[in-house]
């Protein structure tokens, strides 16, 4: 069969266009999400400041009272809130342009995104006002004020909500194209949805059934133990929330920016089937120094995490085809040199381009933190804080910034403001991340602690203090990029609106094999979704069960802060 088949040709339509309530509606997404990011992102550096011993803290001390609430800021606003609700806007987008029609229910999505806003405001308030210094793992002992417990739940339920209004979208296109491929898009997005609320389940119980209560005084104390594996429940598939979307671009939207195609449909598909049933049961290899889980229980989830390299591989595999096609239709040459043939003039492709080349390293020291006896010696240190900001920090948010570069201009009809400006704030970063997470990852070998103010330590070994000294410069140049992060999208969004032909579109990259050719098993979304369920409840079901019958209420009733 070749592409010329009659059963193939499809009538060509002009591409789905947002109405402005849709481009409003999206946009508040994102006005949140930088918010996040810009707020958050400023107690970085002074922290990164911190580890080689200039204390900024002392300066804002009467507003932020210690180290440790300006790092749960930096986490909560950063690693949960900025993704989210970028996330979501996204895939509000995905979905619309992918299907190529409104949202079947959009009063559904308008209330999750208004559930997802009251739970941040919830918990934004204890947040400031050091009752919720918890960080964003919250373990217990460490006890937050309700409100935040309860804020993060809703902001979970709001994203939720969202994701049924995609599915529903989703369900009413299938209908209506009874035997045609879903557009992969929004079939990723949807997919993405689908992971997060599996994953999220962990997170749900652990806050409803612990520790809200045990934040209201409802119950005297609560188990550490079983909130962690709640927590880890959730923690690791948070990653893979955090990278599917950055994935969507890079696989069905970065070939047309750099004037390609997709290589392989069927690859992209099979990749975020494989995400989605080995993402949720990794948790335990979080806990590796747990003595309340068994061995055999972290060595199953050490072979499911290594089983994530699969559709990883895949995705470098089938995104440098896509890219290396692209290069050599625009005259590249040689084994490597059709790299330089790539649009690096263009903001949206560098900062794609640079989160990827990252992200690579990110995977090797991850494959360290899988590894039992590895992770023994990186557990707790620096490298861990190193390794995140290379995933989260850079393949996840410098992704998520080379889209917005388009984004922000397509929801609002404005030309971006100084191109040139944004290509060197992707470089910055990348140059900022190199020297900030390389002296993290350091530091983390010599044993340096994470989570720890180490610029107030009473003894620090001489062969620390270069990276530490690397750290707060990693961090003063990062803090540079952000600042211009935010002036190109402020100044994007209050210019002038631009003539429509000025205005990109929606970058969706065709497959160089028609999408019809992929096999219907790739499209399907049962077989995938009971797939995943039954193996969440086999590496998880028994050991939960464990915890649960044997939960151990240790953990006090009253506010446990050692600072």
């Amino acid at each position: 069969m070749t592409l010329v088949d009659p059963e193939l040709q499809t009538a060509a339509k002009p591409p789905y266009q947002l109405s402005p309530q849709e481009r409003k509606f999206i946009g508040w997404h994102m006005i949140v999400a930088i918010a996040a990011l810009f707020v958050g992102s400023l107690f970085g550096p002074l922290q990164a400041f911190e580890f080689s011993g200039l204390n900024l803290y002392q300066y804002i001390e009467p507003v932020f009272k210690s180290y440790y609430q300006g790092l749960t800021l930096h986490g909560v606003l950063n690693a949960l809130v900025w993704t989210t609700f970028f996330i979501v806007g996204f895939t509000n987008l995905v979905v619309i342009k992918g299907l190529g029609r409104p949202l079947s229910h959009p009063k559904i999505n308008l209330v999750g995104f208004w559930v997802m806003l009251i739970g941040l405001l919830m918990a934004a308030a204890p947040l400031l006002l050091n009752q919720a210094t918890v960080l964003y793992t919250f373990y217990p002992p460490l006890k937050a004020s309700w409100a935040f417990y309860l804020g993060l739940t809703l902001v979970v339920v709001g994203s939720w909500i969202e994701g049924v209004g995609f599915y529903l979208s989703m369900i009413a296109w299938r209908r209506d194209n009874k035997g045609v491929r879903s557009p992969f898009i929004a079939m990723a997005g949807v997919v993405n949805a689908a992971m997060w609320q599996i994953a999220t389940l962990g997170i749900a119980i652990e806050i409803l059934t612990m520790l809200l209560p045990w934040s209201l005084g409802l119950t005297d104390a609560t188990d550490p133990q079983l909130a962690r594996t709640y927590f880890w429940f959730t923690g690791h598939p948070l990653v893979y929330f955090w990278l599917l979307p950055a994935y969507i671009s890079w696989y069905g939207m970065l070939p047309k920016q750099a004037g390609g195609k997709l290589f392989s449909d069927s690859l992209a598909r099979l990749s975020f089937w494989m995400f989605l049933i080995v993402s949720v049961p990794v948790g335990f290899h979080h806990q590796f120094t747990d003595p309340g889980v068994p061995v055999v229980w972290k060595w199953i989830h050490a072979v499911l995490t290594y089983s994530v390299f699969f559709p990883s591989m895949l995705t470098a595999f089938t995104v440098i085809a896509s890219l290396e096609y692209a290069a050599r239709r625009r005259g590249g040459t040689g084994i490597i040199g059709w790299v330089r043939a790539l649009p690096w003039n263009d903001p949206s492709v560098t900062s794609q381009l640079l989160a990827g080349i990252l992200f690579m390293f990110g995977g090797v020291s991850g494959l360290t933190n899988a590894s039992y006896n590895l992770n023994l010696v990186v557990h707790n240190t620096a490298w861990v804080p190193g390794h995140f900001h290379l995933t989260v920090a850079t393949a996840v948010t410098m992704s998520f910034m080379g889209i917005s570069y388009w984004l922000v201009p397509h929801i609002t009809g404005k030309k971006l403001w100084n191109p040139k400006l944004a290509v060197a704030q992707a470089w910055v970063w990348f140059v900022g991340m190199i020297v900030f997470s390389n002296a993290m990852h350091m530091l983390g070998l010599l044993g340096a602690p994470r989570r720890t103010p180490l610029g107030e330590a009473l003894y620090v070994p001489e062969e620390w203090e270069g990276h530490l000294l690397r750290v707060s410069i990693g961090g003063a140049i990062l803090l540079v990029s952000l600042l211009m992060y935010v002036l190109v999208m402020l100044k994007t969004a209050i210019g002038p609106k631009a003539d429509p032909a000025d205005v990109p579109e929606v970058p969706i990259a065709e497959s160089m094999r028609h999408p019809q050719l992929t096999p219907t098993w790739l499209d399907r979304f049962k077989p995938w979704l009971i797939v995943a369920g039954l193996l969440v409840v086999l590496s998880y079901g028994p050991q939960l069960v464990d915890q649960i019958l044997n939960m151990d209420l240790n953990s006090p009733g009253t506010n446990f802060r050692p600072w």
